[in-house]
């Protein structure tokens, strides 16, 4: 599993022309899920997320997490995180999770970071082509991943 996590000033997602969901302030989260990764996986990263000290203190130090400043998260599926380049020029996706247990797995990502962490998520829509806005603020931007090796 792979997650880009941008914090950002404003988040949105369009799905042909209709913008299905934003956010003001907070996380957006670019989601990939691989061959082999479990619930047990998407739990580990979820709690990381919510915990993830990323946010300016009074003294601008990194200090505070997304629940402690009231944020909301925009949280987007994209298998092509999981693209491999080694060879050729054509990235190919055959680690990626089958769209069917990724969608699972996905969901059950969001609503952890919805119920169990309380924090305000929207979501993009699996297996869809959507534009995604941003304004990203700093940039903070990490990378996150649970590998299997």
């Amino acid at each position: 599993m792979k997650v880009v996590v941008e914090r950002v000033k404003n988040a949105s997602c369009t799905v042909n022309n209709h913008c299905i969901s934003k956010i003001d302030k907070g996380l957006l989260l670019l989601i990939g899920l691989a061959k082999g990764d479990t619930k047990e996986d998407v739990e580990k990263l979820a709690k990381k997320i919510s915990k993830l000290r990323i946010f300016e203190d009074k003294n601008q130090k990194l200090n505070l997490n997304i629940k402690q400043v009231n944020q909301a998260i925009l949280s987007i599926s994209q298998f092509t995180l999981l693209a491999d380049t080694k060879k050729g020029n054509r990235p190919s996706f055959t680690d990626a999770m089958p769209p069917k247990k990724a969608q699972e797995l996905y969901r059950f990502f969001n609503k952890l970071l919805r119920d169990t962490y309380k924090i305000p998520t929207q979501a993009g829509v699996f297996g869809e082509y959507m534009d995604i806005t941003l304004t990203n603020d700093g940039p903070v931007t990490l990378i996150l991943e649970e590998n299997h090796d």
